[in-house]
């Protein structure tokens, strides 16, 4: 048995059933490998990035490994983006690559990477994007190397591993696997510490004793464990509002009438206001990234009680020190605390809290093309019971987070920390293999799908029914807000796009043009319907601001604090 075969085989048995990549020389042997499985799909995309975002996708929700793979040299190289998204995200990754072959290694052999006679280090570049990067040295190490890689990959907060095949180890008839065996998965679920455990929930029944008001601050880590049901029946039991970050929606029915709103700087007043008056902050498998804590504000939790549960210790404290803290899988301390909760606390009263502003907002529209906060609420409305929205980086990420209201079952993800432009536009094709029977749309930008939109081509090839609906506007609207906050002018942020609609058809997909609400409402109900590739070119208005706030105070104390700063001359 050879390398290739080997790892397609060990795959196959931990129940890997797709994997995206690119084709080249270094890859011929893998791509055989896979073509000859039962089990696992292959899918060749247009360009290697598009393999790693989708290998992203494809992992987003449950516990599946996504699987990305390319040539080596620049092939191998297009990964880094996805694989960088992948860390960002918590995705659980596993990247293959070819790798130059090593008895000619210092000679500038084609697509060599061994760092050696001015080539590039690739060994160093895949370690600074990855969990950890790995070289096949034999072939008998392949079963041993890829089972250590994919537990990592697994274990506590998901991310990417990588493993180089040099091309000398992929050869037909040369080196082969002598001692294949099966994969073993080991991933030991991370449980609270007991001590830990109890402090904390000491000092959540002492703040419930003593009337103080607490929120819980939910993020994608309790979303990716599946704590809905934990976190709906805690927040139930003692009657504790519910905030989410923005990948944290949905992990309660956005109705639910103790699920405030989104707190982040695109979020919702009534979610402001409840942080402010709480004395107690319960943040659950979340980060408190920049855009969730208003630029990481210095005063956010002053006069608060901070308690942090995450799966790895090296987010808690990382951007603000934790009072009290749980390092755990979020099911599980949820799970927790409840039952030692519920046995020293009694009926709970509760506080009242404000209704969430985005339900009753009306939205004035007088300008021409569409609103994109009405474009939102009618993707939400539309959006099927089970359906699956990713938005992308943009200015119509404020409006979907803001406007879309989730129902039990629906899920929302927007791009990570690392904000690459496209992610999801080529993402959505991994999320969509991985749960076929569910329906996947992705909010983008135009800019974001002219940037690599070329995947249609895939999606058609293969089959693979994701909604598009591209905020056309024919500008980067995000960037034009912050030219004009910074620096009081615009400059280059205006672009021609294409014919979206005789581009679709080109491919193979189905195409609609949307210019007013009713036409949108139309076209998407066509798609849904279609069971096809489908790409809608909704025509906004240039002239709608998403809503946004620099501090949690509400949108007037945010624009108070840009002015004074502004005249301060102290503020990036």
């Amino acid at each position: 048995m050879q390398v290739y075969e080997a790892m397609v085989k060990g795959l196959e048995g931990i129940g890997v059933e797709a994997a995206f990549g690119g084709a080249g020389e270094n890859a011929a042997g893998l791509m055989l490998a896979l073509e000859h499985s039962e089990r696992i799909r292959p899918v060749m995309v247009r360009h290697e990035q598009a393999a790693s975002f989708m290998a992203c996708g494809y992992s987003m929700f449950g516990n599946r490994l996504g699987v990305c793979f390319a040539t080596a040299g620049p092939g191998a190289f297009n990964l880094f983006s996805g694989l960088a998204m992948a860390m960002s995200d918590s995705c659980p990754v596993l990247a293959i690559s070819g790798y130059a072959s090593r008895h000619w290694q210092g000679r500038g052999s084609l697509n060599e990477t061994s760092g050696l006679g001015r080539t590039p280090d690739s060994r160093k570049m895949f370690a600074a994007t990855t969990k950890r990067s790995y070289l096949l040295e034999h072939a008998d190490q392949t079963c041993d190397v890829l089972e250590e890689a994919v537990n990592l990959a697994l274990s506590g907060r998901p991310g990417p591993v990588h493993i180089h095949v040099p091309e000398d180890l992929a050869h037909p008839g040369g080196a082969e696997v002598s001692n294949y065996r099966d994969l073993r998965l080991d991933v030991p679920q991370v449980l609270p510490d007991p001590e830990a455990l109890e402090a904390v929930a000491g000092v959540l029944a002492d703040a419930m004793g003593r009337g103080e008001r607490i929120v819980a601050l939910v993020g994608f880590g309790a979303v990716r464990s599946g704590a809905g049901p934990e976190i709906r029946r805690f927040v139930e039991r003692f009657r504790i509002p519910l905030l989410t970050t923005l990948d944290g929606k949905g992990i309660l029915p956005e109705d639910h009438p103790l699920a405030i709103g989104v707190f982040a700087d695109s979020g919702h007043a009534s979610a402001w206001k409840a942080f402010r008056e709480a004395k107690v902050v319960l943040a659950i498998g979340n980060s408190l990234s920049q855009h969730g804590t208003f630029n990481y504000r210095e005063d956010l939790f002053e006069g608060k009680t901070l308690i942090h549960v995450n799966i790895t210790e090296e987010e808690i404290s990382k951007s603000y020190p934790a009072d009290h803290a749980l390092v755990s899988d979020a099911r599980a301390a949820v799970a927790a605390l409840t039952g030692l909760l519920d046995r020293r606390v009694g009926e709970i009263k509760g506080w009242r809290t404000d209704g969430r502003d985005y339900e009753y907002r009306y939205i004035p529209h007088v300008t021409h093309g569409i609103h994109p906060g009405q474009l939102a609420q009618a993707i939400g409305r539309m959006l099927p019971a089970d359906g699956m929205l990713l938005a992308d980086a943009g200015a119509h990420l404020a409006w979907l987070g803001y406007y879309v209201e989730l129902d039990e079952g629906q899920r929302f993800r927007k791009a990570g920390s690392f904000g690459p432009m496209a992610g999801h536009v080529n993402g959505a094709l991994g999320l969509k293999l991985a749960h076929p029977d569910r329906t996947v749309v992705v909010g983008c930008g135009d800019a974001c799908y002219t940037l690599s939109g070329f995947e249609l081509m895939t999606a058609v090839e293969y089959g693979i029914p994701v909604i598009w609906v591209i905020f056309d506007d024919n500008e980067y609207k995000l960037i034009k807000m912050f030219q004009v906050a910074t620096y009081g002018e615009t400059g280059l942020v205006e672009f021609l796009n294409p014919d979206f609609v005789r581009y679709a058809e080109a491919c193979g997909a189905d195409g609609h043009r949307a210019e007013t609400l009713e036409e949108f409402e139309e076209a998407f109900e066509a798609a849904l319907a279609s069971g096809r590739p489908t790409v809608i070119d909704a025509r906004i208005t240039r002239w709608a601001v998403p809503h946004y706030s620099p501090s949690p105070e509400g949108t007037i104390a945010g624009l108070v604090e840009m002015t004074e700063q502004r005249l301060r001359g102290d503020g990036d």
